[in-house]
């Protein structure tokens, strides 16, 4: 009976040991069953100002929590992997618990094809619409509108290495939309490739945009790596009706200028610009008579050499112009924006890795 305890006593810890390497490794979990790859808590804290022509905007003023969000990722089994990430920050009467799940959704992939189905982000391409919120200051009038995370699904297949092509079938963005059914549906295709310097994310998208109304995007986000301390991101959105025709009447431009003077610091000029001359009423993001501009500042000091994005100081300023005809609209005429604050990062992940690697060198 004690020899039987003490080999399975034997067997427990060369599990244990194992478990403990896989996590060290970067993985918790076997190889063939569940997995967690990483569990983090972002938030962002910071003192905001607004001034509209000359007058200071009370309900935009003072200390506030921006964000407040939890993120997972893993793997089920081999082959499924799963994405999640909750907005606690983010609720109201209206909304529910799932209102505020920006995604969740699992993954079944093999060498080159992918199929993804749950809550995702709609297939929009662009830069700015890629990254993350928490990352992003003095966002263009098309970011600030759009609701970009739907239930929905889609298929990938890498045609090269270095490119992406899926297609993703969602519940229309504009379903929220008063008067809109709730299977209104939207359909996109997107590249994304990286070559050398360049870096892109296309797409072409159809949306229904209130019952048999439809308006298309054609979104183009270019970026630019110059090194590892200069980056250039350039985006353009084209949306039409059905009669419109033209380009340039109805789209929103994005240009960002990042630098890197030190690894510790990043600072980076950015100009958007919205517009919608269409004379229709089809768009419900950038509204019909709407030509704004925007340039702003951003900094951003990283003060942990070993973990840069566990704290982040950041100050931002930018001075939006023009005319807005959404009454719900974000970019004001003549409006100053100041904020400063601080993002940091609560990540269980890599506190686990390092509590195990402290124990293993003091054994």
């Amino acid at each position: 009976m004690m020899k039987t305890k003490i080999w399975w006593s034997a067997l427990l810890l060369a599990f244990a040991q194992h478990i403990q390497a896989d996590i060290i490794d970067g993985q918790i979990g076997l190889d063939n069953g569940p997995a967690l790859s990483q569990c983090y808590i972002d938030s962002r804290f910071a003192y905001q100002g607004e001034r509209v022509n000359g007058h200071n905007i009370e309900d935009s003023q003072g200390f506030r929590g921006q964000y407040f969000l939890l993120r997972m990722d893993g793997q089920i089994a081999k082959g499924f992997n799963f994405s999640y990430r909750q907005r606690l920050n983010k609720y109201s009467k209206e909304a529910s618990f799932f209102d505020a799940t920006d995604w969740l959704n699992l993954t079944w992939s093999t060498r080159r094809f992918s199929l993804t189905a749950g809550k995702v982000v709609a297939a929009i391409g662009g830069f700015e619409y890629d990254l993350a919120p928490i990352d992003l200051y003095c966002t263009s009038e098309f970011w600030n509108q759009i609701p970009c995370f739907q239930l929905g699904a889609s298929a990938g297949y890498s045609i090269t290495p270095h490119d992406n092509l899926s297609f993703q079938v969602c519940n229309s963005p504009f379903r929220s939309w008063e008067g809109n059914h709730n299977n209104a549906l939207g359909y996109s295709l997107m590249w994304s490739g990286q070559h050398g310097i360049y870096e892109s994310l296309w797409s072409v998208n159809l949306f229904e945009s209130s019952p048999n109304h439809w308006i298309n995007f054609i979104s183009l986000g270019n970026r630019f790596h110059f090194g590892k301390h200069v980056q250039l991101m350039l985006d353009f959105q084209n949306r039409a009706s059905k009669h419109q025709t033209f380009l340039f009447k109805d789209c929103t431009l994005v240009a960002d200028l990042s630098v890197r003077p030190v690894d510790a610091l990043n600072v980076t000029a950015k100009y958007t610009y919205d517009v919608n001359k269409s004379g229709t009423d089809t768009d419900l993001l950038v509204h019909n008579g709407t030509e704004l501009h925007r340039v702003s500042l951003h900094v951003e000091a990283e003060p942990l050499k070993n973990h840069r994005n566990w704290v982040r100081v950041f100050a931002a300023g930018g001075w939006g112009w023009g005319r807005n005809t959404n009454p719900e609209g974000t970019i004001a005429d003549q409006q100053l924006v100041l904020q400063a604050g601080v993002k940091f990062r609560i990540d269980f992940f890599e506190g686990l890795q390092m509590m195990l690697r402290r124990y293993h060198a003091t054994r």
